[in-house]
């Protein structure tokens, strides 16, 4: 077996894993329109469902992965992620629509507890390679944008969940082929010297949950609507949807890159002290995100997703750095489980925030959700 190959695919899975949750988002004008619905906010929050069971069947997902096998899990996601999204793309009604998304976000839901404790076991330098792999699950989400964006534009909306179902079957059958089928599953695993004080255990998980809940939220928030969020503040300078998709591919890219110097620094610097300083200079931008407009936004955005994006490693630091590898599957399903869960409440929220409070409401609600995310890591024990 190869664990640099291994590593790559496991890597690639995760920008998959975050392009298909995403394809809706892109998606949803066109999809309002051929569903016959008058305002696309109507229709977002049918893609709440995809969201709650991509955070509720992490749960189940890390079980299995630690007493089962992180290999057998995989190749369950990259079937079951091709299989669900070819169904989506033949959905007629929002209901339908509803349903097929949420089946979709269930076999989503096994990456993050399986794949990223999988990646682990490859590797004895943890902060770079969450930091890589951070960068390519955001790749996922430019190539959401891009991709969707010029599929729709060529062909509609169909085809722009046919195609990458297609890739991730594909992908499954090379994993499978590269992947050696005796691993031991890890909870049948020598435990290691990894975990935590037992008195600092209950604090960590606490506050990592809290701080992971309200970082999914804002995730949700900005990923699910920077589409939108863009095309209102660049009206009259950018109309075109493919042009839209292409300036939002780049500040993903963009943000994704900040994902590596979190990386580099994670395996350098104080942990806390890391945490608090990138949760500062995200609620800065996403205050100046309120004020601005035109370009200006353009490049507010830029910066604000580079500081959303630079916060997402810092939970798999801590799991990494505390949970013995015999249950990390478990301890991070439950911790997705409760975060993931609770912040596809954002998805449904987007529509009526914006339909009744305009942008600069929902870009409030963005700097909030921010401020109580600083506000619980505050409370994060140091531990260096």
């Amino acid at each position: 077996m190869n664990k640099t190959r291994i590593s790559l695919m496991l890597n690639f899975a995760h920008a998959l894993d975050h392009m298909f949750l995403l394809i809706f988002a892109t998606a949803v004008s066109s999809i309002a329109a051929d569903m016959g619905m008058v305002r696309w906010e109507d229709l977002m929050p049918y893609g709440a469902a995809a969201f709650f069971f991509f955070g509720v069947g992490s749960l189940p997902a890390g079980k299995l992965g630690d007493q089962w096998g992180r290999r057998p899990m995989m190749i369950v996601f990259f079937f079951g992620m091709g299989v669900s999204s070819l169904l989506v793309s033949q959905a007629q009604t929002p209901l339908q629509l509803a349903l097929l998304l949420a089946i979709m976000g269930g076999f989503a839901s096994i990456y993050h507890p399986v794949g990223i404790p999988m990646l682990m076991q490859y590797t004895n330098r943890p902060g770079r390679a969450i930091g890589f792999n951070g960068l390519m699950g955001n790749l996922g989400i430019a190539m959401a944008a891009v991709l969707t964006g010029w599929v729709i534009k060529i062909s509609d909306w169909r085809a722009a969940f046919m195609l990458p179902g297609v890739l991730s079957m594909v992908m499954g059958i090379v994993f499978w082929r590269l992947s050696r089928g005796d691993d031991i599953a890890p909870s049948k695993k020598n435990q290691t010297e990894t975990t935590a004080p037992h008195e600092r255990q209950s604090t960590l998980f606490f506050v990592m949950t809290l701080a992971a809940t309200t970082g999914s939220l804002l995730f949700n928030f900005s990923t699910n609507s920077n589409g939108e969020v863009l095309a209102d503040r660049l009206r009259g300078l950018v109309n075109d949807p493919a042009g839209i998709g292409m300036l939002l591919a780049a500040v993903y890219v963009l943000a994704s890159l900040s994902q590596l110097v979190i990386g580099y620094l994670l395996d350098r610097v104080p942990l806390r002290k890391l945490y608090l300083s990138v949760l500062t200079l995200q609620l800065l931008t996403l205050l100046a995100a309120t004020w601005s407009s035109g370009w200006w936004f353009y490049l507010v955005q830029v910066a604000f997703m580079c500081l959303i994006f630079a916060a997402i490693p810092f939970t798999d630091a801590m799991i990494v750095r505390y949970v013995d590898d015999a249950m990390r599957s478990r301890i991070s399903g439950a911790r997705f489980a409760v975060s993931f869960g609770a912040s596809s409440l954002a998805v449904w929220l987007i529509g009526p925030i914006i339909k009744a409070g305009g942008m600069q409401t929902f870009l409030w609600t963005m700097v909030a959700t921010s401020a109580a995310t600083l506000a619980v890591i505050s409370f994060l024990p140091s531990t260096e």
